[in-house]
């Protein structure tokens, strides 16, 4: 009873906060390169408005969080890294296959792939990133990248695609931080002990460690960013392997 009580408390403290808020704002980052993060997706509504990040990881899949749903995401546009600059052979429609286990991000399993309409079109501006082939457990203070769209630390929207490095945390210090509110299967990685992280979800997009996506955003301490405060959430892709290779394999859900 208290261990579920502390679940919906923490359930409105995140809803309150804005926690798990759609969008993605990269703190202290800087501009990626054009020949880097390939594979970063920006997935859409039905207005074609970027809601949340994702990554293609083969011609028929992207990876965002499953708590993405909410904002109904019905496209991805891969292939560029500017927003502004969109044609229609960048956006495919999407089919949702959110994990079955996921109910909130209190609760973990926050992770959906999205089967594309037709077969991504791989070129010099688009190519996909690899998954860990086993379950692994990522180094403490092991420098990662993470990226995405939206608003930085100064509050200006932006339209280019923004990367930040940061340091894996320990996992114990990580439950220090959040007591009795980590889910299972996490890494958690900056926002703490740095300056650097995503703020307000940053919601979908790949936490990537030697050139594998071994996370999914998935949330951190409501809206405030100005870091260090308290380490931000990662679903762990490893955790899921066996879900997502038999998703890939039927190529449905």
């Amino acid at each position: 009873m208290k261990h579920a009580l502390h679940r919906i408390l923490l359930l409105q403290l995140l809803t309150t906060l804005g926690l798990h808020a759609l969008g993605s704002e990269i703190i202290n980052g800087e501009k990626v390169p054009d020949k880097k993060m390939l594979f970063m997706a920006s997935v859409q509504n039905s207005s074609n408005k970027h809601i949340c990040g994702g990554f293609l990881i083969n011609k028929d899949f992207v990876v965002t969080a499953a708590h993405c749903v909410v904002g109904n995401p019905t496209s991805v546009v891969l292939g560029t890294h500017n927003l502004k600059k969109i044609d229609d052979t960048m956006r495919y429609s999407v089919k949702r296959c959110k994990h079955p286990s996921y109910k909130n991000v209190t609760e973990g399993a926050d992770i959906m792939l999205l089967k594309l309409s037709k077969k991504a079109r791989l070129n010099k501006r688009l190519q996909p990133i690899s998954l860990p082939k086993t379950k692994t457990k990522t180094k403490n203070k092991k420098p990662c990248s993470v990226a995405g769209w939206g608003f930085t630390s100064v509050g200006k929207p932006v339209d280019e695609l923004q990367m930040v490095n940061v340091p894996i945390v320990d996992l114990d210090v990580c439950k220090n931080e959040w007591p009795n509110m980590l889910p299972e299967n996490v890494i958690c990685a900056g926002g703490y002990g740095t300056d650097k992280g995503f703020c307000q979800g940053d919601s979908g997009g790949p936490l990537v460690c030697n050139g594998k996506a071994v996370g999914v955003v998935s949330y951190n301490w409501g809206k405030n960013c100005s870091y260090p405060n308290r380490p931000n959430v990662y679903t762990d892709v490893s955790k899921y392997l066996s879900w997502i290779r038999k998703i890939l394999k039927k190529k449905n859900c």
